[in-house]
């Protein structure tokens, strides 16, 4: 396979998307799962995924969120916020934020100058969407992987889309047979 340019971030393939038992729970999670895995390969080593962890003590407006979401207060070795069984230990670095994006330091100092970020995961709507778009707002290009990503919903999702669509050309959606067959140089 050949490789993909670019940074690929996994956001928040964790057990609480997971779960159709869970209050988060992404229903195609599954099949966004079979995305991401396909994908691994053509980015080697330049994979990094994150996990969503609730603050010890929510502060400002996150104190209404977690009013409304109190099952999530949970430390960050609880089992909600493991990521699933495919995507532990794969020995990929692992960034933690209490932040919905996850354009946060870590991740941006792994991105080569003039490089991409490669964006798939859950919540499109939430997670993934403020990620790309402190991405983008940093002026880097971002690729936001359709298929290999899920939502609440798929209203949710085909929103998201066309949020993220509006962005062009920072913001570029795609699936992961597009991306796989651009392949590198």
């Amino acid at each position: 396979m050949r490789p993909v340019p670019g940074l690929l971030a996994v956001i928040d393939r964790q057990r609480v998307f997971a779960d159709p038992a869970s209050p988060w729970a992404a229903p195609r999670h599954a099949e966004a799962a079979t995305g991401v895995a396909r994908l691994l390969p053509a980015f080697g080593d330049r994979v990094v995924f994150t996990r969503f962890l609730a603050p010890a003590r929510p502060t400002g407006v996150r104190r209404a969120y977690y009013d409304q979401w109190p099952f999530a207060l949970q430390p960050p070795d609880a089992e909600l916020w493991r990521l699933t069984t495919e995507f532990a230990g794969l020995g990929a670095p692992v960034l933690d934020a209490e932040t919905f994006g996850k354009w946060t330091p870590e991740p941006a100092a792994r991105l080569a100058p003039g490089s991409r970020l490669v964006l798939a995961g859950v919540s499109t709507e939430c997670c993934v969407l403020t990620t790309a778009l402190a991405d983008a707002d940093a002026g880097t290009e971002v690729v936001f992987v359709a298929d290999a990503s899920a939502d609440v919903d798929d209203e949710a999702h085909a929103r998201a889309l066309h949020v993220l669509e509006l962005y062009r050309p920072l913001v570029r959606v795609t699936s992961v047979d597009e991306l796989l067959g651009e392949g590198g140089p």
